[in-house]
């Protein structure tokens, strides 16, 4: 155990969340170049170009240069192993995004310094938020022109509603960006923008009470840096190691990963803020991986046809405890029965390495002949134990689903229900009316796209899709009131989702609570179960 032990509390399991643009995949890109996992950071810039960052892979993704589904990527650094799940920044993006904050431990959230907080990263927080995971900001782009600092923490604290601490501190911006300044070590790091790309550099760094300061980063800077820091140690939240464990408080960091500067610094703070994987909630209590010697493990995401020549499913999960090993066989508690883990994987964006063994904190994708959903799980405990189940989050649009030709129904259900299980989409059924009738719901737009695309090039089956003006769904939680004598708006459709749990959709958000107050005691939730 003592080994195991020991490979567990090298593990850092994180997401990466940010808004387009915000330049999450050159900051990934740059972690790997410390790593050692990569040579030369890739033309990000260039999507244009035949190379690809390292986490794109879908097909879709390549032609439009953006991350459609979340990749996993593992690099060891500094005797720690780490593992970083990489979400899809587009303003499309789909539920895959919510499930994978499920499988991490802490966030790292990546803001543009010119744009402060958008709207992508208001909702992915509302899920670190109910998880109370750590979150970690780091400001990019500070080699460009940014906003005022203060104005950019101001920002996170109102949107997200949790306080800052910034650890260190930016010297100008744009042109006139000098560096950053350790508040703990009081010393400051300077930036020279000569190192573009690929090579990881020296940061030269002097202490602030070194005169030598002065005329390195000129004496305007030097004042407002002073009267900067005062006001900072006055009005900005202590750093607490323990508010930062709760998810209440965020420790922020700036610089430019395009230019590799304060990325290093920043990873090494990150690594020594954040714990070894955190204990899971199941059904028999908190399993922890440091007292719990067997295998256990939970499915976030399931994907498939990874690989065109293969008609391949494959069920990525998280390792909560013990150690895996190369075709163990372990028990499947959904499905009731032992079944073995065969051909697992570890992803670095489309090159697949097969893994002889992993711990509790890895991520690990194996084959899945059809059996996996999202949210099961997966032990050699003789104590069957299960999971919190992952919610199923709120679907934002809509639309009715027609297919072209009419004769290909059974490719077209098969498809529908497949991509449905992988949990890009949700597909629901008109109410009284049967599976003639599908709607499907979507976290983001892009998902329709990427539902036709698949659809036509893995099944060859033709939609049409009809957009419905909803916008805003709820679940029954009352299994005893009937659908028929729920008295609602006129803007109110009744549905059913494919376990025939009874659901509302809604066009404007007063008719919620219009519909609450008609129907007493009615119970309505945004998170399925």
């Amino acid at each position: 155990m003592s080994h195991i032990k020991n490979e567990i509390k090298k593990r850092r399991t994180f997401a990466i969340i940010s808004h387009p643009d915000a330049g999450k995949t050159t900051l990934t890109e740059k972690f790997l170049l410390y790593g050692g996992v990569i040579n030369t950071a890739g033309s990000v810039k260039g999507k244009a170009t035949a190379k690809h960052a390292v986490s794109d892979w879908m097909e879709i993704e390549k032609e439009r240069g953006i991350s459609v589904t979340s990749s996993v990527l593992q690099f060891n650094y500094g005797g720690y192993c780490i593992n970083i799940l990489d979400t899809p920044g587009h303003q499309d993006f789909s539920e895959d995004t919510y499930r994978t904050l499920m499988a991490a431990d802490s966030a790292v959230m990546v803001i543009d310094a010119s744009k402060g907080v958008e709207a992508q990263t208001r909702k992915l927080f509302k899920v670190c938020a109910m998880r109370h995971i750590p979150i970690f900001t780091f400001i990019n782009k500070m080699d460009r022109d940014a906003k005022d600092t203060f104005d950019l923490l101001d920002d996170i604290e109102k949107e997200l509603g949790i306080p800052t601490c910034p650890v260190n501190w930016p010297i100008g911006c744009g042109k006139a960006f000098k560096g950053v300044y350790d508040r703990r070590k009081k010393e400051v790091g300077l930036f020279s923008d000569t190192r573009k790309g690929t090579s990881i550099g020296e940061v030269k760094k002097v202490d602030i009470n070194n005169p030598e300061v002065d005329w390195l980063i000129g004496d305007e800077a030097k004042v407002t840096l002073n009267e900067e820091i005062e006001l900072l140690d006055g009005a900005s939240a202590e750093f607490d190691q323990e508010l930062v464990d709760k998810g209440e408080l965020s420790p922020v960091f700036f610089g430019s990963a395009l230019t590799n500067f304060g990325v290093e610094t920043f990873l090494q703070h990150f690594l020594a803020m954040t714990t070894p994987p955190l204990p899971r909630m199941s059904d028999h209590g908190a399993v922890d991986p440091m007292t719990e010697p067997d295998f256990s493990a939970f499915v976030f995401k399931i994907q498939a046809n990874m690989n065109k020549a293969h008609r391949d499913r494959i069920a990525f999960m998280r390792i909560c405890s013990g150690e895996f090993d190369a075709g163990m066989t372990v028990y499947h508690v959904q499905g009731g029965k032992d079944v073995r883990l065969s051909q697992p994987q570890q992803m670095m964006a489309s090159e697949r390495k097969i893994i002889d063994k992993a711990y509790g904190g890895d991520i690990i994708g194996v084959f899945d002949p059809g059996i996996f959903s999202i949210g099961d799980t997966l032990t050699t405990s003789k104590e069957k134990f299960a999971y919190e189940g992952i919610p199923t989050f709120a679907p934002e649009h809509f639309a009715r689903v027609r297919q072209v030709d009419t004769m290909k129904r059974k490719q077209f259900v098969k498809g529908i229900n497949q991509i449905a299980q992988e949990g890009a989409i949700q597909i629901f059924q008109e109410y009284n009316t049967g599976m003639e009738e599908i709607i499907v719901g979507v976290v983001g737009v892009l998902q329709f796209d990427v539902l036709k695309y698949r659809l036509k090039n893995e099944y060859n089956v033709e939609i049409i899709l009809e957009n419905l003006p909803y916008e805003h769904i709820r679940w029954i939680e009352n299994e005893e009131i009937d659908l028929d004598h729920i008295s609602g708006t006129s803007d109110m459709k009744k549905i059913k989702d494919l376990k025939d749990r009874p659901l509302l959709l809604f066009v404007h958000e007063w008719s919620i609570r219009m519909t609450m107050e008609r129907n007493e005691g009615l119970k309505l939730s945004e998170f399925g179960r």
